[in-house]
């Protein structure tokens, strides 16, 4: 297999291509690498990989991974259709994870134009390029925020979600319903991952696990939210790339015998945990307190996620198997590492 995986600087994307390389597949990521946060991390995320930050080059062209063979990288927005295009007739891609998306719910509540251009634009780009250079398989990234005000627990994937609660969430429902159009027009097999809230080395730094191990350690407060009356599924991110590679891996055929070209699938922990605990582990983990501020629930913010991941279990065997007491201890490893 020949893989594009957009996003790649990101934190899912990093430990996907990481995972891809070492699977033998042959990958090219690609990556605007934006400031939404620090650029700083997404660049040691790529050195990690064999892709030094003087050698990334404003042109958008191909640079190959000093460490690994099979990797090459470009500094491409999937807004720009044009040197998509070119990429796509160049390296003839057999499948596409598109993981590129201008992520976080709260900042599309301050920037909407920022996410209709990358997860509306960016996406139909994408689209249109799998459809014109006959890419076998198209997974991309949704998001659990699309089940919004869904008062059912656990969500799955046949609860209605057309109430999004942010523009974010919205955009993501937008990309479901694009795929479906896709797959029913041109028969383009496409699987959409309803991720849940992803934890982990290499995290980003503006999602919670960051946020209150940061705090935690600088003797700073922590907001926490709705009062503490939150639960999520958390989910550390080995687990969600395995989920992810047992998909890109499995022959469609039998997909495309029972006509099943769109698919969505939730992918979490198969559990939820009241944020409360959570901070209770980071806090075990640093053996500190945490000053906490407590404060009313946030605009788009929703008080419970809870994947119900049976169908991803039944088609894919798929198994997620970290405890939040070793995922947490692996992310503030890590993070005392990288930032001390």
């Amino acid at each position: 297999m020949k893989i594009l995986v957009t996003g790649a600087a990101g934190f899912i994307g990093f430990h996907l291509v990481k995972a891809l390389i070492n699977s033998g597949n042959e990958v090219v990521g690609i990556d605007n690498i934006n400031d939404y946060y620090d650029v700083n991390l997404k660049y040691a995320r790529l050195k990690e990989t064999g892709i030094n930050r003087e050698l990334i080059s404003e042109n958008k062209k191909l640079i190959k991974s000093t460490i690994h063979e099979n990797y090459q990288f470009a500094k491409i927005d999937i807004t720009d259709l044009k040197r998509l295009e070119e990429l796509f007739e160049m390296e003839q891609f057999t499948h596409v994870v598109n993981l590129a998306a201008q992520a976080g719910v709260r900042y599309s509540l301050e920037n909407p134009h920022a996410y209709v251009q990358s997860n509306v634009v960016g996406f139909v780009n994408i689209l249109e390029c799998c459809r014109n250079y006959k890419i076998k398989h198209l997974v991309y990234a949704s998001s659990s925020s699309v089940y919004g005000a869904n008062a059912k627990i656990p969500f799955s994937e046949e609860d209605r979600v057309d109430q999004p609660v942010s523009l974010y969430a919205a955009t993501k429902k937008s990309n479901e319903l694009m795929a479906h159009t896709y797959s029913h027009l041109y028969n383009l097999p496409t699987t959409g991952l309803r991720f849940f809230t992803v934890y982990g080395p290499w995290g980003r730094p503006d999602m919670a696990m960051f946020l209150f191990t940061d705090a935690i350690e600088n003797d700073k407060p922590i907001k926490v939210f709705n009062y503490g009356k939150m639960e999520r599924d958390f989910t550390y991110i080995n687990d969600i790339v395995e989920g992810v590679q047992r998909i890109v891996n499995k022959p469609l055929e039998e997909r495309i015998e029972r006509k099943e070209l769109y698919k969505i699938y939730n992918i979490g922990n198969n559990n939820s945990l009241k944020l409360l605990d959570f901070i209770k582990e980071i806090e075990i983990n640093l053996g500190k307190e945490a000053k906490k501020t407590m404060k009313a629930i946030q605009p788009g913010d929703v008080e419970r996620t809870w994947a119900n991941v049976n169908t991803l279990i039944k088609d894919y065997g798929y198994k997620p198997n970290t405890s939040i007491k070793d995922g947490v201890k692996a992310f503030v490893e890590w993070y005392k590492i990288f930032y001390n």
